[in-house]
């Protein structure tokens, strides 16, 4: 008998990443939860009047508020991922353009660092750059 192909972490840690979109565009707060450490936290990192200000929140917040109900489809587009592993620690960062619907909203950056579980990539924290020109969003 062969074995079974595994993934590469890399692949994996994609794989998580892709997750949490998925779980937001479907407003499934359920599968988002899952993907999270406990106290997880958000960051954003945006510049209001020439500061650089962090808002923080709990990923529990998050969770909560994708599965609240709403109107609109919460959609993260990404791209250039790239993807870094050494043991058991992870970071993915990419670009990301977020529309409500097919409303863009705001683009930046997010810097995703995940953790290795018995149960798979789980996220220990998010932060992201928040700003509404400047996307460089690919065509």
């Amino acid at each position: 008998m062969g074995e079974a192909l595994s993934q590469s972490p890399e692949s994996e840690v994609e794989e998580t990443v892709g997750r949490l979109f998925d779980a937001m565009r479907a407003g499934d707060g359920a599968a988002a939860a899952e993907l999270f450490r406990p106290d997880a936290p958000l960051q954003s990192v945006s510049s209001e009047g020439g500061e650089w200000v962090v808002q923080t929140r709990s990923a529990d917040s998050f969770v909560e508020a994708i599965g609240s109900a709403r109107d609109e489809v919460w959609d993260e587009r990404i791209w250039d991922l790239e993807v870094r592993v050494d043991d058991g620690l992870a970071t993915a960062w990419m670009r990301y353009a977020f529309y409500l619907d097919d409303a863009f909203s705001h683009c930046g950056v997010n810097a995703f660092q995940l953790v290795r579980a018995a149960s798979g990539w789980q996220i220990l924290q998010v932060t992201d750059t928040r700003r509404v020109d400047d996307c460089g969003e690919p065509a």
